[in-house]
């Protein structure tokens, strides 16, 4: 039995590289995609590589933080592709003015033009990284998940190892990304009556768009911060996208994680278990 089969699956910032690798898993497994990312162009790419695979997908342009936006795209994806079968809030990121240039303070940083330490950074940043993250997520919920009342369904939220040992340089994220995993396990208990399963997986390092910069140099070698970073993984490398689908596919198998509900599952090369020593 194909348990995906005509299912609706809701993806947002799936214009992004693991997101798109998602949403093309769940194309091939049988189900009806809804490409979500407030860059259009960037989510019609990836709908247009499932269809021409063969798939049935959609690209919606919206913005997680607007609640009217998501509503709209609601209205075209019931109309389009059905209701909401499984929701998987991938949008999220960082932003620079939450982030401070160094991993340990030091006095003289504050008299530092170029430095920016952790009395240099931006409220309204901070803000928009928990906006981007948490508020995101929330909202998005809201406006998928009336779906699913009535009817069960999945919701897969994308936290991180941030949640687990926050990182150095980048609190705001780290804050944040914890605040997902929280209130992943809240709207667990909140929704287990009606048959709404939540979930989370925690990614540890996986080379993207986004992080490139901060993993290589311009020449394409490994940054001080990439060594540490692959010298806290057992495994001894970064992840591959492919290698995130077999968890997520799992979590939102009714058949075969129908009685997992509320967990947050790394997939980190043992970042998480890994202690230094």
């Amino acid at each position: 039995m194909n348990v995906y089969k005509d299912k609706v699956v809701v993806i947002t910032g799936a214009g992004g590289v693991l997101c798109s690798m998602m949403a093309k898993e769940y194309a091939k497994l049988g189900a009806k995609v809804a490409v979500l990312d407030l860059n259009l162009a960037a989510a019609q790419k990836v709908a247009d590589e499932i269809v021409a695979e063969g798939g049935v997908a959609k690209a919606y342009a919206v913005n997680c933080l607007e609640k009217e936006s998501m509503e709209k795209a609601k209205s075209s994806i019931n109309a389009e592709l059905g209701l909401t079968d499984i929701l998987i809030n991938g949008a999220g990121g960082n932003n620079p003015k939450g982030t401070t240039s160094h991993d340990y303070f030091s006095e003289a940083d504050m008299k530092d033009p170029d430095v920016k330490s952790f009395f240099d950074l931006d409220g309204n940043g901070v803000d928009f990284v928990f906006k981007l993250n948490f508020l995101a997520t929330f909202l998005t919920t809201q406006v998928f998940a009336k779906d699913m009342v009535g009817r069960g369904g999945n919701i897969i939220n994308v936290s991180s190892m941030n949640a687990f040992r926050p990182l150095t340089r980048i609190p705001a994220y780290s804050g944040a990304k914890a605040s997902v995993s929280n209130f992943t396990e809240w709207l667990a208990v909140h929704f287990a009556k009606e048959g709404i399963r939540v979930n989370a997986i925690a990614p540890g390092f996986f080379v993207t768009k986004q992080n490139y910069g901060l993993l290589f140099d311009e020449n394409g070698a490994p940054t001080e911060r990439s060594k540490k970073i692959l010298a806290s993984t057992p495994m001894g490398r970064f992840g591959e996208p492919e290698e995130i689908l077999g968890t997520l596919t799992w979590l939102t198998d009714d058949t075969k994680a129908g009685f997992v509900t509320g967990i947050v599952v790394p997939i980190d090369g043992g970042f998480s278990a890994y202690s230094g020593v």
